[in-house]
């Protein structure tokens, strides 16, 4: 059985680790708050999870994961392995594969695509990009995870890219979906015809998945925190800004999200934007 640490024990950290202990794994977990569960050995920091020589980690942003990386880099055995499937910033993500590279240990980036229930199903859609020798030697685990895996190349900052475009998709559907779903109601179609049309016409998952979310307001229990998202539209906006790219959509989507968390909604779930959408037609839902 081989033991790998593991690193951030959140929504979707949690369900992550024990499909990974129920895949034969012996998984040394550490979370800033303990979190007992069944297969999980807890330890006592993130340099004793990084002991195993292989260590996931699955942080809210940027800054969680610099707090732990020095413990991270001390704690991994020279060559070791540090993968990292957080939703990260380009830019910071390519100066982790530089300070690992100069520390002697390597570097993965394996982002993933899903809601905590998807997690908890093993079916999220994973990102990876790194040394081929380094994705060859994640590729088990990451079966483990999720239904999906896509190789976009060798520097590991590629796939928070990927991963910064794809939520940037999800962003937009989100925000035309809910001015979709009040355009149509204001002009006398209810909103499960229209998502049944939604749902055949586009089959999507993410279309299908979302639109019931927003059918049914599903705000709370947050699967993907309001603020989170807005966190991840300033990536994508310093992702764009460090590489000269408009994005008209995006400036838009920003204010949408800063004014979410602006009313107190930071702790729902992203779709919850449909309510200020909803306010600005007249409607209240």
């Amino acid at each position: 059985m081989r033991r790998i640490g593991f690193v951030g024990l959140g929504s979707m950290g949690l369900p992550m680790a024990k499909n990974l202990a129920q895949a034969g794994y012996e998984v040394l977990a550490w979370n800033r708050t303990p979190k007992e569960a069944e297969g999980l050995t807890q330890v006592g920091s993130p340099k004793e999870a990084a002991g195993t020589g292989l260590v996931i980690t699955m942080l809210a942003d940027d800054a969680a994961t610099e707090a732990v990386l020095p413990e991270i880099l001390e704690g991994l055995p020279p060559g070791g392995l540090h993968i990292a499937m957080s939703t990260l910033g380009v830019p910071y993500s390519r100066a982790l594969w530089e300070r690992h590279r100069q520390a002697g240990r390597r570097y993965l980036a394996a982002p993933v695509f899903g809601r905590p229930e998807a997690a908890a199903r093993g079916e999220l859609r994973i990102v990876v990009a790194g040394a081929p020798a380094d994705v060859e030697e994640a590729r088990p685990l990451l079966k483990a995870l999720g239904v999906e895996v896509y190789e976009v190349g060798e520097a590991p900052h590629l796939a928070h890219a990927v991963k910064l475009g794809g939520n940037f998709l999800i962003a937009s559907m989100l925000e035309a979906l809910a001015e979709a779903y009040v355009l149509v109601e204001k002009n006398g179609v209810r909103r499960e015809a229209f998502y049944e049309v939604v749902r055949g016409f586009f089959r999507s998952p993410v279309y299908e998945a979302y639109g019931r979310i927003l059918l049914e307001r599903r705000f709370s229990p947050p699967g993907f925190k309001l603020r989170l998202g807005l966190k991840d539209v300033r990536l994508i906006h310093q992702a764009a800004d460090t590489t000269q790219t408009p994005l008209p959509l995006g400036h838009l989507l920003l204010d949408r999200f800063l004014e979410g968390v602006a009313r107190g909604m930071g702790e729902e779930d992203w779709t919850a934007i449909l309510k200020l959408v909803e306010a600005e037609g007249g409607l209240h839902g």
